[in-house]
């Protein structure tokens, strides 16, 4: 079993985490670099194969797809939430 936190460090979240009100950049970031390698990793598989140098080309599509994805999902999401909130009951 571990020892529980000292007092007077257990009510100071870690340095490293940010502020909840940058949730929506977060969340955009990580579902942006998800999703943009998956869909990477399909479409090349898809239209070259799974044949040498397949990671180096899904990294190559991956440097362009995340930025683009990145800025998409932060300007997307906004709407997103509005059709589901309209999709769902109260």
């Amino acid at each position: 079993m571990s020892q529980p936190a000292h007092p007077a460090f257990a009510a100071r979240p870690p340095f490293w985490k940010l502020p909840q009100r940058f949730m929506p950049v977060v969340f955009a970031f990580y579902m942006a670099g998800i999703m943009a390698f998956l869909m990477c990793a399909v479409i090349v598989g898809a239209g070259t194969g799974l044949s040498s140098g397949y990671l180096g080309r899904v990294l190559s599509a991956y440097a362009l797809a995340m930025p683009v994805a990145f800025v998409c999902v932060l300007f997307v999401r906004p709407v997103v939430l509005r059709l589901t909130m309209a999709t769902l009951r109260a």
